[in-house]
């Protein structure tokens, strides 16, 4: 019987829909024990993980039955892809299976922060009434930056637009914007750092967006705007963007990835209680129903594969 290894959580109906054409193994503490996974992974002829199971190859060599890969998630950065395509093993990320709850998560997140929520918030429960210190302004009319205009990027836009923003995109790879439901327009990285009041980033971690989010970037970011990262943490320089805010360069940030997983003292220790800031822990596209949609379809597309 095919065997299946699964190292992280998944909606509980779709395991029990897997286990009754599968021989299933399921353990979501596999993904921090990298020699018990090297022992597991020997004898499985299908994986499903989501981004903290490293499957390098190092570990893959040890998988000499794998022919599939399911990624409970999107981002790739966590599999050695070169390696999977020269072994011909396929690998299946849930493309668009949570990009309403990422959507949901940036324009809260941008509707909290321009707001001030979280300095009010903390201001009333020591006891304070900062009704007239801090001050806030609207959304309505506001630019938002995107940074990275593919599946998620678009469908952010779509939800921003219809609360009255004006949305500006950019990405090398994409010419034009066929979608009459997205009120966006291409523009370049200057521009959205020169004009954006909110700049979200949507972009895969690779050689070439690592760190693309830095002190020289902040410096050209005029009207002090909010950063939102909900793709991957190394692509925004931690230490620059909390010097950024420092120097009030930014008014406000809202990351739910970062660089190390989970954060360090080194990282959190500089977040105060005052600062306009949310910190979540890499949860902004899993929701309850995400969470179903993303293991349907991958319990769907090994079951596919398979038979």
């Amino acid at each position: 019987m095919t065997k299946i290894l699964i190292t992280e959580f998944i909606n509980q109906d779709s395991l029990d829909n897997l286990k009754k054409n599968f021989d299933v193994l399921y353990n979501e503490q596999l993904c921090e024990n990298k020699i018990e996974l090297e022992k597991k992974i020997k004898d499985c002829d299908g994986l499903i993980v989501r981004n903290k199971t490293q499957l390098n190859s190092d570990v893959l060599k040890n998988a000499s039955n794998l022919k599939f890969i399911g990624r409970l998630g999107v981002g790739l950065d966590n599999i050695d892809t070169e390696y999977c395509k020269n072994k011909n093993i396929h690998v299946q990320p849930a493309t668009g299976m949570n990009v309403d709850s990422v959507a949901e998560y940036v324009v809260s997140s941008s509707l909290s922060l321009i707001k001030k929520i979280p300095m009010f918030h903390n201001g009333t429960i020591k006891g304070e009434w900062p009704r007239t210190t801090i001050k806030s302004i609207e959304i309505n009319h506001k630019y938002l930056g995107i940074i990275g205009f593919g599946t998620i990027g678009k469908k952010v836009a779509e939800y921003s637009s219809k609360n009255g923003l004006k949305v500006l995109a950019y990405d090398p790879y994409v010419n034009e914007i066929n979608n009459k439901e997205i009120d966006a327009k291409l523009s370049s990285l200057n521009q959205i750092y020169e004009k954006s009041d909110i700049i979200s980033i949507h972009l895969p971690l690779t050689d070439e967006t690592k760190n693309m989010i830095n002190k020289s970037s902040f410096s050209q970011m005029k009207n002090k705007p909010i950063i939102i990262n909900t793709s991957r943490g190394g692509i925004i320089n931690e230490s620059d963007l909390i010097e950024a805010y420092n120097k009030n360069n930014i008014s406000g940030f809202a990351l739910d990835v970062f660089e190390k997983e989970p954060i360090e003292s080194k990282f959190y220790n500089k977040i105060k209680p005052g600062m306009n800031c949310i910190l979540t822990p890499h949860i902004s596209g899993v929701t309850t129903e995400s969470n179903i949609r993303v293991s349907d379809f991958i319990v769907k597309k090994i079951t596919d594969f398979f038979n």
